[in-house]
């Protein structure tokens, strides 16, 4: 969907072209009110504001979209579709790797009760095991606000491919 024809659309369209991106109501219904935009940029400048305004439960609510990191995801929801996408660059880690990364995600499971998430576009698997050991380290507070973070990174992202299509 390229700008124009996301400027043009109905809410009903816009919202749920959008919604895979972050499914977030009040950001989605934000963006969504916010048009006619005048270019990309302007469009991305405004979601990235009202992102900033998104609530820990916006955040929880957005999370049970995204599959573990380094897991495929399942369905055929755009959601899912994009995930895919997103980790298909990662590559094939090695078995150890791998083992080490599901056991990563094991322990930050355990430690933060939510699935960790980082932006996977433009980073290798080794990359993405090393910020998951960092972020361990992470007081509940501070590893909210990564989240909220990554989120919002992926959700740009998103909304720009969204934008360009």
């Amino acid at each position: 969907m390229s700008l124009e024809t996301f400027n043009a659309a109905s809410p009903a369209e816009a919202a749920a072209r959008i919604r895979p991106c972050a499914d977030i109501d009040g950001w989605i219904d934000e963006i969504v009110a916010a048009r006619p935009f005048s270019s990309t940029d302007r469009a991305l400048a405004f979601a990235a504001s009202a992102a900033e305004r998104w609530s820990a439960s916006d955040v929880d609510g957005a999370l049970a979209h995204h599959p573990r990191i380094g897991e495929r995801a399942s369905g055929a929801s755009a959601e899912a579709e994009l995930s895919r996408g997103e980790q298909a660059g990662l590559g094939t880690p090695s078995e150890q790797t791998a083992s080490e990364l599901a056991a990563a995600n094991a322990e930050y499971e355990g430690k933060f009760d939510r699935v960790f998430l980082i932006r996977a576009a433009g980073r290798s698997t080794d990359e993405i095991l090393a910020e998951c050991r960092r972020r361990l380290g992470n007081t509940a507070e501070a590893e909210a606000v990564e989240v909220a973070v990554q989120l919002r990174e992926i959700a740009l992202l998103r909304l720009e491919g969204v934008l360009t299509a």
